[in-house]
């Protein structure tokens, strides 16, 4: 009976914006993470279904005891889920037998009123399948403990079938069953069918796979810090791309990865551990108070900065709140009020030559007015570096160059919502070459630790974390 109970709790979280239901999942305590978040999803798919159903049967006017929620996960087990085998339902067992006929004769009753006769075609239109819930698995090969050959003989030993590398975003469209591909840009992705659930899978259990979205791999494909670099990921929890960096590293360098949540570089620094990373120093700490002139950081050439954000893009938000409107005009100004400062703030270091600024929003305030604001506040010093031409969805023209940025979602490249923009120091400093610094330390850092700096938080300004939207 807990896992209807905690579903019930998760649901009125969700609805009393609490959290997000993978959130709310994960703080249940609940053992079976992967249940419950599919009963949960679920029933909320179903929940205008399960509301008339609910209310033309008078179950809740019967029925004092029942809270609506714990209601709603109930008849949704009932009539549209697994049902209740051997002694299932627990105490509210004998409840539910009771209303079972009723419960059912609702049912069938509202499909003959829409003209329907499947469950799947009672949903609204808007909560039926879209694009974002056929965005395909990506898997990155952790090439710190594994290369591409490796885990596609694996996957094959274990029944899938190889497709070879994709030639089109039509190939990726056509994956089904235990087929994979090899994405046609990303050489250490692999691609599978949506829907694949791959975390109990022993690679990724053992640190050889990361499942991360292929938009979320493009910041540090672009940013491509040679072996030896000094970078900083400037907030970088929960640490997919931390990890990617790594990689791209070899171990060899420096990453100084920032973030104010304690309890999120708690997680991020198991999950560096897992993937074989020694050469990253994490530190809570916001990165709007680190100075650029630090001694540790002269070395540092490349910024990777993904700040907080609307999280508008996220396949996990459009998913489970599909409903959801669009965030309030002064949300976003506050949110790109922060982002704007942290890119002024990056572009201070002396010795940068290269940065990617990234976002999992879809929103223009956010994306390229930031990137035009930061350019018109430091001018003749940076500018937008032209990447990958063949991607097929470029910046919104809101500017000059901004066709040089790179957007992304589930419509148009197959992926979560997302934008990146590159920019390159137009001159490089006297004092340091490009080539030079990266030659200076290329010795592998020690293994993640955290290094704890608390410092106070610019006013007005929200924590460089990824409270909102998360990667």
């Amino acid at each position: 009976m807990a896992l209807y109970a905690t579903a019930a709790s998760v649901l009125a979280g969700v609805e009393s914006r609490r959290g997000s239901i993978k959130g709310l999942v994960y703080a249940s305590g609940f053992q079976n993470v992967k249940q419950l978040y599919a009963l949960v999803c679920e029933t909320q798919r179903y929940t205008s279904v399960l509301d008339a159903v609910i209310a033309n049967a008078g179950l809740l006017r019967a029925e004092k005891k029942l809270r609506p929620h714990l209601a709603k996960v109930l008849v949704y087990e009932l009539l549209l889920g697994k049902g209740f085998k051997g002694g299932g339902g627990g105490r509210w067992r004998p409840l539910l037998d009771r209303h079972r006929a009723r419960l059912k004769a609702e049912l069938a009753r509202l499909k003959v009123h829409r003209g329907v006769s499947k469950n799947e075609d009672l949903l609204q239109v808007e909560s039926k399948p879209g694009p974002a819930s056929q965005v395909p698995r990506f898997v990155r090969v952790n090439t710190l403990k594994s290369c591409p050959d490796d885990a596609v003989d694996y996957f094959k030993r274990q029944g899938f079938s190889y497709q070879g590398r994709a030639s089109s975003l039509v190939d990726i469209q056509a994956l089904g069953g235990k087929c994979f591909l090899l994405d046609p840009l990303l050489p250490e992705l692999l691609v599978f069918p949506a829907q694949t659930d791959l975390h109990d899978h022993p690679l990724y259990q053992a640190g050889h796979l990361i499942l991360q979205d292929k938009a979320s791999c493009l910041p540090a494909m672009l940013l491509a810090p040679p072996p030896g670099s000094h970078v900083i990921d400037a907030c970088a929890a929960p640490g997919n791309k931390t990890s990617h960096l790594a990689a791209l590293l070899k171990n060899q360098g420096k990453i100084f990865a920032f973030d104010l949540d304690a309890g999120r570089l708690a997680s991020m620094a198991t999950l560096l551990a897992r993937a074989g990373v020694s050469c990253c120093e994490l530190a809570e700490e916001d990165f709007l108070e680190v100075s650029p002139s630090d001694q540790r950081y002269r070395q540092v050439q490349y910024i990777l900065l993904d700040p907080s954000c609307s999280g508008s893009g996220m396949l996990t938000r459009r998913l489970e709140e599909p409903g959801e409107g669009a965030p309030s005009k002064a949300r976003l100004q506050a949110l790109a009020g922060f982002q704007r400062r942290a890119l002024c703030h990056a572009l201070t270091f002396p010795s940068l030559q290269r940065l990617v600024y990234s976002t999992c929003s879809l929103c223009q305030e956010e994306n390229e007015d930031v990137v035009r604001d930061t350019l018109q506040q430091n001018p003749g010093t940076f500018r937008l570096v032209p990447v990958l031409p063949s991607w097929p969805h470029r910046g919104l023209s809101t500017f000059p160059g901004a066709e040089h940025c790179l957007r992304a979602s589930p419509e148009t490249t197959l992926t979560g919502g997302f934008f990146v923009a590159v920019l390159e120091r137009v001159e490089v400093p006297g004092s340091v070459s490009l080539a030079g610094a990266s030659a200076l330390d290329p010795a592998p850092g020690a293994a993640p630790r955290r290094k704890r700096q608390r410092r106070a938080t610019a006013p007005g300004a929200p924590p460089c974390t990824e409270q909102e939207g998360r990667r």
